[in-house]
């Protein structure tokens, strides 16, 4: 009994208030390695809305796991304004860079959210390509934000898929706890 009880107990925990998630590549390096463990708030977003820089867990657009798949045909220089309708299975972790009704364009890898380019001290640089000058600037769609990986140079992210709707996050990434030397919160 004690231990049925345990277990339903540590289920309850990961189902709706914090759940463990594994780094599966480089997109979030430096801030996260692979491999790398982070704790996921899974309950933060019913009391309060998304922030820009929260780094969060979340189901992307159906085709973001197979690669650059749009929601709509995209201009050239510019992101993906659009996501498709489905959501993906796979979970992803990225920060978020701009929230419904921003405008965005991408400057040197760097966010340019309503005409300030954002300051980021703790990315990887985006070294020169397509993606990382999308002067074109895309309005985010009410519910949606837009997400991007602090390896500006090695992410799948929004610049690619578009953004995501909030109903599609999972939660916040707030600690990490393996390994030892990387414990500490985000």
């Amino acid at each position: 009994m004690i231990v049925a009880l345990a277990l339903g107990l540590a289920l309850g925990i990961q189902a709706w208030i914090v759940k463990p998630y594994q780094i599966p590549s480089e997109s979030m390096e430096p801030t996260l390695d692979v491999g790398q463990r982070v704790l996921v708030n899974r309950f933060i977003y019913h009391f309060k809305d998304p922030e820009i820089g929260d780094i969060i867990v979340f189901h992307p657009p159906a085709g973001a796991d197979r690669g650059t798949e749009c929601g709509v045909p995209r201009g050239p220089e510019q992101a993906c304004p659009k996501p498709t309708p489905q959501e993906s299975s796979q979970n992803f972790i990225k920060r978020i860079v701009a929230g419904p009704g921003d405008t965005l364009s991408v400057r040197n890898g760097h966010p340019v959210v309503n005409g300030k380019i954002a300051k980021e001290d703790f990315i990887n640089p985006c070294q020169s390509g397509g993606a990382c000058n999308l002067p074109k600037p895309i309005r985010i769609p009410p519910d949606h934000y837009f997400m991007m990986g602090d390896n500006r140079g090695s992410s799948d992210d929004s610049r690619f898929w578009g953004p995501v709707p909030r109903a599609w996050i999972i939660g916040e990434a707030f600690a990490t706890y393996w390994p030892p030397d990387r414990i500490g919160f985000l």
